[in-house]
């Protein structure tokens, strides 16, 4: 089974980077500050993690703490599983 940062990390490149290892990223890097990801396809990453995981983002979970890089977003699963 893959980890959460695998999967995730799949799902960017498959979907925001279209396959292109151009623009690579680190674990503790930010999707938002690097442009992977814009507003919109925070809200589709948001849906992918809700879908693969089988949790509910709250809104107030909605921030980058959370859910703008791959630590911050395992970190956050992991958290939203345990609960």
């Amino acid at each position: 089974m893959s980890s959460i940062k695998d999967q995730v990390r799949q799902y960017i490149v498959d979907n925001f980077i279209m396959g292109s290892d151009e623009q690579p990223f680190s674990d503790a890097d930010s999707l938002l500050e690097l442009h992977i990801v814009d507003s919109t396809g925070f809200l589709e990453l948001i849906v992918f993690i809700e879908d693969t995981f089988g949790i509910q983002v709250a809104d107030e979970d909605m921030v980058p703490e959370n859910l703008d890089g791959l630590n911050a977003i395992e970190a956050y699963v992991n958290r939203k599983k345990a609960a």
